[in-house]
């Protein structure tokens, strides 16, 4: 058998432009009075707008205004950045992470800061824990029955993200074995987590499929629920954003130059620009230029844009695709109803608990974040009523008395006039027989499942 010989690469070349032209990254709190000026000038490369676009929005900061150009061999940005209360960025520890973050010189592994919402942010190594990913059609009760067979198997759900769109729920968890406080190694204990989350899943009529896996964890879990979603095609079926009034997404062609244009208006919201970034990046379209400017409430975005082989987005069905594909991405993460925040020490079976409550409270889960600090577990949840609709604030009301008002908190959504104060036995008397049927039988086909 003849020998085959491969050319020799040296691993060292991907990184030889980077390191011969380091990133420059320059933090101006002078020129302006009202935001900081974030300057990034680096060696062009296929998606390194995501990357800087992620850091800044980890760090919980808002971007108002950006000036793109990466055409060519070289990466000009400047982003104006405030931090999610309105303030310019002038705490040392950040602007230094940002420095190394975004520079030649990384974070290390111990390296961490606080952000304005109180979270750590740090480079952490995912291969201390158990990443599994999950989808499938959307239902009332889903999350509290995922974190429920995730407790039997005695795991601690260190963080988890969890988005629902289009009749499709789609979750990355973190996990750790309780008794080792590391990955779970166990393959018999895998093989079974991973039919009971199946069956889970497949609790309501479902088309298109269910879908659990494990993974490494490499990618950012933003960026692995878009690409979850998107491989899911949950953008199929959906209206076209022109009879949203909110939104409006247009393509063009800009013949004399080469470029399909991208125009996006629509609501502003924290982590917009990450999600369009992140949907342009990973349908394999390059950003050349760009612009993004907040106009109060409305965020308004344009994309110089080509395929990575260098070719327009010439046909119609071609551009639609893009259009519906950035529809769902803005609208993925949407807030939707009351967001709820929880804050006590960690546990295992604090959240099939807490989700437990909503569930038989009538309250669905549109969105939920979970993450932990130390010892505390710091949750957010956007919740509906059980058709996706607005929440009875007394039934909120009810919910905190049941979980503790000290733990439970109101962050958005909240009416300004003062509600009265109503027992859970009062407001569960208060639901149609119907509605607590179906809570009932909720809870019996999850043990069933379960088992």
């Amino acid at each position: 058998m003849s020998t085959v010989c491969w050319p020799y690469f040296d691993p060292e070349y991907e990184t030889l432009s980077q390191r011969i032209n380091p990133p420059r990254v320059v933090i101006d709190n002078k020129s302006l009075e009202d935001c900081t000026l974030i300057k990034v000038d680096s060696a062009n490369k296929h998606g390194i707008l995501l990357e800087v676009v992620q850091v800044l929005t980890d760090l919980d900061l808002t971007v108002s205004k950006a000036y793109i150009s990466s055409d060519g061999s070289w990466f000009m940005d400047v982003f104006h950045v405030t931090d999610q209360l309105g303030k310019k960025v002038e705490d040392e520890s950040m602007i230094e992470y940002i420095q190394q973050a975004l520079g030649a010189k990384q974070p290390g592994p111990n390296s961490e800061v606080q952000t304005c919402l109180g979270r750590l942010v740090g480079m952490q190594s995912m291969s201390e824990h158990t990443v599994i990913e999950l989808i499938g059609a959307d239902r009332p009760g889903l999350l509290s029955e995922i974190f429920a067979v995730l407790t039997n198997h005695n795991c601690n759900i260190v963080a988890a993200e969890a988005w629902t769109h289009n009749t499709r729920a789609a979750s990355v968890v973190y996990v750790t074995d309780h008794d080792t406080l590391g990955p779970i190694n166990d393959n018999q204990k895998l093989t079974v987590m991973k039919e009971q989350l199946q069956n889970v899943l497949r609790g309501a009529e479902d088309c298109r499929g269910v879908k659990t896996n494990f993974s490494l964890g490499l990618t950012h879990k933003d960026r692995r629920l878009h690409q979850i979603m998107f491989a899911d095609r949950d953008y199929e079926g959906f209206s076209d954003c022109s009879v949203d009034s909110k939104l409006n997404i247009s393509i063009d062609n800009c013949v004399e130059k080469g470029y399909s244009v991208v125009n996006i208006r629509c609501l502003d919201r924290p982590k917009l620009l990450y999600d369009i970034v992140c949907t342009i990046t990973d349908m394999q379209y390059v950003v050349s230029h760009g612009t993004i400017d907040s106009d109060g409430p409305f965020a308004n975005q344009e994309y110089y844009i080509r395929h990575m082989d260098g070719c327009t987005l010439d046909t119609e069905g071609e551009k639609q695709r893009v259009i519906k594909c950035l529809e769902a991405a803005i609208k993925r993460r949407s807030p939707q109803g009351i967001r709820l925040e929880l804050c006590t020490t960690d546990r295992v079976g604090l959240l099939s608990e807490i989700t437990r409550v909503f569930r038989e409270n009538g309250l669905s889960i549109a969105n939920a974040g979970v993450t932990t600090q130390g010892e505390k577990a710091v949750n957010s949840f956007y919740v509906t009523n059980m058709s996706g609709g607005p929440v009875d604030m007394r039934i909120i009301e009810a919910v905190r008395n049941e979980i503790g008002k000290q733990i439970l908190s109101v962050k958005d959504g909240a009416p300004k006039s003062k509600e009265p104060s109503y027992s859970l036995s009062t407001l569960k008397s208060a639901l149609s027989l119907g509605t607590l049927l179906r809570f009932q039988w909720d809870r019996l086909s999850n043990v069933s499942l379960i088992k």
